[in-house]
């Protein structure tokens, strides 16, 4: 009986050890940091279903944004999954803004279309953009996503994105596209997202009959 009590208390206080570390934690967030968000729909369904809706989500995130004064620096909204990079400019983390816009998406997209539950698959991921020859690459990687994703196959068709704006055929003033434009002018950047297509085109082509768990 000794033995099963001081299990059952160890097993206990594992148990309680493993909730306390499951609460949630909040991410690394500082004034002039730029991070990377994305995440996905619940179950990986759409979060996006009208045109109606990626507008909605636009302008929810451009009220948002200056209120809790972030900028955008690129954006991709795919049918069931986003892709943001931005940057603090203030002391208030990026949690708190990402929190209140997905908050008031959820409410606008539950409402329309009689749903119920959670919406986003779970808390939104991030990662830390600190080197700067990396930051031009995210912004390649998230506007590439439409083709990646077969929706397109120009990137310059799809008006989800902010790649439009970085190329010059559209005049959008959400994205502060200043920090990418520092080293490169929108005709080079165009022609690295056209490099980025080749050189994923070719790597189709070489391994098309090669196992998928095989590829490098």
């Amino acid at each position: 009986m000794l033995f099963l009590r001081s299990y059952i208390f160890r097993y206990g206080l594992e148990i309680y050890n493993l909730r306390k570390m499951e609460k949630p934690i909040h991410k690394i967030s500082y004034k002039g940091g730029y991070f990377h968000v994305y995440n996905r729909g619940n179950r990986k369904q759409n979060i996006f279903i009208k045109e109606e809706d990626y507008l909605n989500y636009l302008k929810r995130l451009r009220d948002y944004k200056n209120k809790y004064n972030i900028s955008v620096i690129c954006y991709c909204l795919m049918p069931n999954h986003f892709h943001l990079l931005i940057r603090q400019d203030s002391d208030t983390p990026i949690y708190r803004f990402m929190h209140a816009l997905h908050t008031s998406y959820s409410v606008y997209f539950n409402k329309k279309y009689n749903k119920v539950g959670r919406m986003f698959q779970s808390r939104f991921k991030q990662k830390e953009i600190t080197k700067d020859e990396y930051f031009s690459k995210v912004t390649s990687y998230i506007h590439f996503n439409p083709i990646k994703d077969g929706l397109v196959d120009n990137l310059e068709n799809y008006q989800w994105s902010s790649y439009p704006d970085y190329i010059g055929t559209r005049q959008g003033t959400l994205c502060d596209k200043d920090e990418v434009f520092s080293d490169l002018t929108p005709e080079e950047y165009k022609k690295s997202i056209e490099e980025i297509k080749k050189l994923i085109l070719l790597k189709d082509v070489l391994f098309e009959d090669v196992p998928q768990n095989i590829q490098p």
